[in-house]
């Protein structure tokens, strides 16, 4: 992932021109681009009568215009999706209105699961490509918000309770027998939004808490909050990299034991105090020993990195730290991870992949159409 991007915002395959969103749709009340309505992630759910809770899914946010045949999928950057979808595209022209707006999430759903993984390869520059994934790993769209109804009316003025009260109709309307499209569930009520997080066995990604007594406020976070789902794991510290520069520890190197017990590297934590690396890299230099890692081990230099900053020692496998992630797929962390504490009564055996494999999981369990 390209530094500074957001995860739920797609890195876009490179093309000889970008298709510009400008003027799309000119006979909706609005049009591509628009600016969707943003979250501000806080550490606690908002508590009161006035919020309504929903999923956070993990994908790619997507507005959905649709006029005549026309159909226009934007991304959260206000880019066209479009031509990854295809299959999204075919379904919401086969419901029956022609003219609405959707704010919603684009997912792969694998069995119960969303698959991020599989939803990155959309991504791609051959048309070929994508319409192979879009018949074999299909995306389903999760419609959480309807800015214009199927008769072609503005709602971005009314209230949150009223829109959630118009997609609920359009939802029971037109998506029954669209096997692409999901009815996102909400609710005011705390308890059953928490219940999400345990019927789904830790695969949804969060909460999502609105205002209910507010419009549609495009481009704007005062009236959304996220709060995460927070996941945490032990991992053997299988190697370091110095600081840039400096003759201290920079990040440690985090392994996983597969079932054929070998270490595997998953990822890295770079959370550490700078008045305690001197005598952590102390500590460190005394455990230095190859190979660190038995199984899958970091890589090299690349594009975004130097030859130094990818040289890395490795260690016995002796010590253990309890991290908190937020995904884990394609056998690592999707980004980076927080030191919370060491683990001295962990035995580095004790850390296998089995802490972050969602077995049970049932995402889907919570999805309607």
């Amino acid at each position: 992932m390209l530094l500074g991007m957001r995860h739920d915002e797609p890195v876009m395959a490179p093309r000889k021109k970008t298709r510009s969103l400008k003027g799309t749709l000119p006979a909706l009340p609005i049009h591509p681009p628009f600016a969707p309505m943003e979250a501000m992630l806080v550490d606690k759910v908002p508590v009161g009568a006035g919020w309504q809770y929903e999923p956070k899914w993990d994908g790619f946010r997507c507005l959905l215009f649709r006029d005549g045949d026309h159909i226009e999928l934007q991304s959260k950057a206000e880019r066209s999706l479009s031509r990854y979808f295809p299959e999204i595209s075919a379904a919401a022209r086969a419901l029956k209105p022609e003219c609405f707006v959707l704010d919603g999430e684009l997912i792969v759903l694998l069995g119960q699961n969303a698959s991020f993984d599989d939803l990155l390869q959309r991504i791609h520059p051959a048309a070929s490509r994508i319409a192979l994934l879009a018949r074999t790993t299909p995306a389903i769209f999760i419609a959480f918000d309807l800015l214009v109804d199927g008769q072609g009316q503005l709602l971005v003025e009314r209230s949150l309770a009223d829109r959630r009260r118009a997609l609920e109709a359009f939802a029971a309307r037109y998506f029954k027998g669209a096997d692409l499209f999901r009815l996102s569930p909400a609710t005011n009520d705390l308890k059953e939004a928490r219940r999400w997080l345990t019927r789904t066995g830790g695969a949804l990604d969060g909460i999502i808490a609105k205002r209910n007594d507010l419009p549609y406020r495009g481009g704007q976070r005062d009236g959304m909050q996220k709060i995460k789902n927070q996941r945490t794991v032990d991992c053997v510290v299988g190697g370091f990299r110095y600081n840039e520069g400096k003759p201290v520890v920079g990040s440690l190197l985090l392994g996983l034991y597969d079932e054929e017990g070998k270490l595997n590297h998953v990822g890295f934590t770079s959370s550490l105090a700078a008045r305690e690396k001197p005598a952590l890299t102390t500590k460190l230099r005394r455990l230095i020993e190859p190979p660190g890692f038995t199984g899958a081990a970091p890589g090299g230099p690349s594009r975004w990195s130097t030859e130094r900053s990818a040289a890395w020692e490795p260690l016995k496998p002796e010590l253990v730290v309890e991290v908190s992630y937020d995904h884990f797929s394609g056998g690592r962390f999707r980004h980076g991870t927080k030191l919370l504490r060491w683990r001295p009564d962990k035995s580095p055996g004790q850390c296998t992949m089995d802490q972050v494999s969602r077995k049970g999981a049932k995402l889907g369990s919570i999805l309607r159409s």
